[in-house]
C-alpha cells in the first residue's frame, strides 16, 4: 500500500508541477476547431521544465501516432498563434489539425515559457531536452508510442536520428521527416554558408576566394583545433572583420560558442547511415542557409540501407524553412512572398502514404 501511494503521489507531483509551469506569453493559447490542445511540461536532467504543446483530435478514443518535433537553432517558439503569418507556424497550425494524429512540440530552455536562457544553453543540453520529451510521450494514453514520425526542422532537421537513444526507443519511429537540415560537420557548414554570405552581400567572386581563406583560417582554429575564439581574433584582428557577430565574441546567431563546438563533435553521417525507415528530406530552392548537398547526402544514406526510403524534394520558391520566396535575393533579405500551402500538402500526403501503411 505505501508503494501504491507513493507512486500516486509521485504522479500527483507530476500533474501539480506541469500545472504551476507559468504562462509568460500575453498571447492567448492556440486552440482550434475539434482539437483538443493540452499545454503541459517536461523537465530536463538539469531540472528546467520545458513547454510542451500537444494537440489531438478531441474526442479520440484510440492509440494515434504522433509527430514529434525537433526544432531549430535559433530562439524562438514552436507555438502557433491564431493570426500567426510565419510560415512553420501555419504548417505547425496544419498538422495540429490534421485528423487521427497527435502533433507534440516543445519549447527549448527559456523560450516561451520554457525555464531557462537560450542564450546560454548548450547543444548537450538542447538534445537532452529533446529525448526527455521523446521519453514523456509514454505519458500519454493516447499516443501510440510505436508510431512516432520525427519531424527535424533546420538544426533539428540534422540531429533527429540522435534523439532516439536506445534500440527500443528507435524501433518507436515510423518515419522522419527533415527540412532544411545538414548532415556534414558543421565546419564545413560554415564554410559553405559563409561564401554564400559573402556573396549575396554584394561581394566580388574574388573578394569572396579572398575572404574564404581568412574564413578557413578562423574556423579551423575555433571548430578543429578547439581554441577560445577571442585568442584567435586577438592574435590575429583582421580575421574579427569576418566573424558574424561582430564584437560579440561570446555567441553565434544567439547560441553560445560551446553549441557549435558540440555540434562539430556530432557524426551526423554516421547517425543517418543507421536509418532503415521512410524518410523525408526537403530542401527550399532559395536556402541561402544550408546547402543542397547536405539533404541530397541524408536521402543517399538512408537509401544506402533501405533502397527508396529516403526520398529527397526540391521544393520550388522555398526558403529555409517553408518560408516563399521569388528568388535568393529576397531569402537572403526576408523579403518573403505570400505563404504557400503546397509545402505544407508535401508533408501531409507524405505522412498520410506512410501512417496508411502497414
Amino acid at each position: 500500500m505505501k508503494i501504491r501511494a507513493t507512486i500516486a503521489f509521485l504522479a500527483m507531483a507530476a500533474v501539480v508541477s506541469a500545472e504551476e509551469l507559468q504562462r509568460k506569453s500575453k498571447e492567448p493559447r492556440e486552440s482550434y476547431p475539434n482539437v483538443d490542445v493540452i499545454y503541459d511540461s517536461v523537465t530536463t536532467p538539469r531540472g528546467e521544465r520545458l513547454r510542451s504543446i500537444i494537440t489531438k483530435p478531441h474526442g479520440a478514443k484510440e492509440k494515434l501516432p504522433v509527430i514529434f518535433v525537433a526544432g531549430w537553432l535559433s530562439c524562438d517558439s514552436v507555438e502557433a498563434a491564431a493570426d500567426t503569418k510565419d510560415a512553420t507556424g501555419l504548417v505547425f497550425r496544419g498538422l495540429a489539425q490534421l485528423p487521427q494524429t497527435v502533433l507534440f512540440r516543445i519549447d527549448k530552455s527559456g523560450v516561451g515559457d520554457s525555464e531557462g536562457v537560450c542564450a546560454e544553453t548548450d547543444f548537450e543540453s538542447e538534445l537532452a531536452g529533446y529525448r526527455a520529451a521523446f521519453r514523456a510521450l509514454n505519458a500519454y494514453d493516447f499516443i501510440d508510442t510505436a508510431r512516432v514520425y520525427i519531424f527535424g526542422i533546420s538544426n533539428g532537421g540534422g540531429f533527429a536520428p540522435l534523439i532516439p537513444e536506445s534500440d527500443t526507443e528507435q524501433a518507436q519511429v515510423r518515419g522522419y521527416i527533415s527540412v532544411g537540415g545538414w548532415v556534414k560537420t558543421w565546419f564545413e557548414h560554415m564554410l559553405e554558408i559563409e561564401r554564400r554570405r559573402f556573396a549575396l552581400t554584394g561581394k566580388s567572386p574574388g573578394e569572396v576566394s579572398q575572404r574564404m581563406t581568412s574564413v578557413a583560417t578562423l574556423y579551423y582554429e575555433w571548430l578543429i583545433k578547439h581554441r577560445a575564439l577571442r585568442d584567435i581574433i586577438r592574435e590575429t584582428p583582421e580575421l574579427g572583420e569576418i566573424w558574424p557577430e561582430g564584437k560579440d565574441q561570446e555567441h553565434l546567431y544567439g547560441r553560445p560558442l560551446a553549441f557549435y563546438q558540440q555540434l562539430q563533435n556530432l557524426n551526423l553521417a554516421a547517425a543517418w547511415s543507421r536509418i532503415r525507415v521512410p524518410t523525408l528530406v526537403l530542401h527550399g530552392e532559395y536556402d541561402w542557409i544550408m546547402s543542397r548537398e547536405d539533404p541530397e547526402l541524408i536521402a543517399q544514406y538512408v537509401n544506402s540501407n533501405r533502397p527508396k526510403a529516403g526520398r529527397f524534394l526540391e521544393v520550388p520558391e522555398m526558403g529555409h524553412t517553408f518560408q516563399h520566396y521569388l528568388s535568393m535575393a529576397d531569402a537572403f533579405a526576408g523579403k518573403s512572398a505570400p505563404f504557400d500551402p503546397r509545402t505544407l500538402q508535401l508533408v501531409v500526403q507524405w505522412l498520410k502514404q506512410q501512417m496508411s501503411s502497414k
